[in-house]
């Protein structure tokens, strides 16, 4: 039989009746659903696992309820497997998940019947270097960010592109981004918008105390090593907004693109700026 991941987004109240009709519809299709932690507060009608170890159960598809959060978490949980993910919003702005609740049946449906594309989204892998020791490895789907703890005071950060030095400047941080997290922070930090399809990163300063420092894009098989060079109090590394690592003064960060992808089910192929001007008021007077 196969299984169907269910991910939930913690503190949603209509999970309480979403999901009970949701696993009985898989189990009537011949479907078997799992869910993580967060859905068994809302139903017990199917076993559920920490969040973590669903991947090892090899569900042939990942359904996700809640929000553009919620979606970067379960990518970075499937990115060694390749599983498709049909996201469904149950969030605010819902960037990334485009499939409403009341679509999520008909959309179900064609998924059943092959009717669905799959939308790869690039990601990044990024690891944390000291002393020439490696500490850790993560993957991200939106970007990577080094930035100051402190308030008032800016930190020190040098960027060397394919062993180079590209830039170092005093900021408040740098981000790296895929063309995905390019309308997530580096769009608040005034980073350029990419489509997803291009084979690029981003490296955006945030609040960079240059006139002449400008956001870059360079080739997606880039090799960018990111350097504290000065720390005024504390340095942290973040992941996707969601993980959080403390850097030290000589730290490195180094980024490539991910072998791995994300697999995002859509039964259309919707325009990227169609979407920006719903989500975002894109290019509205």
């Amino acid at each position: 039989m196969e299984r169907v991941a269910i991910v939930s987004k913690p503190q949603q109240k209509e999970l309480a009746s979403v999901l009970p009709e949701l696993i009985a519809w898989l189990r009537a299709r011949g479907m078997e659903p799992i869910l993580d932690q967060e859905g068994a507060h809302y139903s017990d009608a199917a076993p559920a696992v920490p969040r973590i170890q669903l991947p090892t159960h090899h569900p042939r598809l990942v359904i996700m309820l809640g929000g553009d959060g919620t979606l970067l978490s379960v990518a970075r949980t499937f990115a060694a497997t390749g599983t498709p993910i049909l996201s469904v919003n149950l969030g605010h702005l819902g960037f990334l998940t485009e499939v409403s609740l009341g679509d999520l049946y008909t959309t179900l449906d064609g998924w059943q019947q092959g009717q669905h594309q799959i939308d790869q989204r690039a990601m990044l892998h990024a690891s944390q270097w000291r002393n020439g020791e490696r500490l850790t490895v993560f993957e991200a789907l939106n970007d990577v960010v080094l930035s100051k703890a402190s308030i008032a005071r800016m930190g020190e950060f040098s960027v060397e592109l394919d062993g180079r030095i590209a830039a170092s400047f005093r900021a408040d941080g740098v981000i790296v981004a895929t063309p995905t997290g390019s309308t997530a922070y580096n769009l608040s930090a005034n980073g350029p918008i990419v489509t997803p399809n291009v084979d690029a990163m981003l490296i955006t300063p945030i609040c960079p105390h240059l006139l002449t420092l400008r956001p870059m894009v360079v080739r997606g098989d880039a090799s960018l090593t990111l350097r504290v060079t000065g720390v005024p109090d504390q340095t942290i590394l973040t992941v996707d907004g969601q993980r959080a690592i403390e850097v030290h003064l000589g730290d490195e960060v180094r980024c490539r693109r991910s072998r791995h992808t994300v697999n995002l089910i859509r039964m259309q192929q919707s325009s990227f700026f169609d979407v920006l001007r719903t989500k975002l008021s894109w290019g509205e007077r």
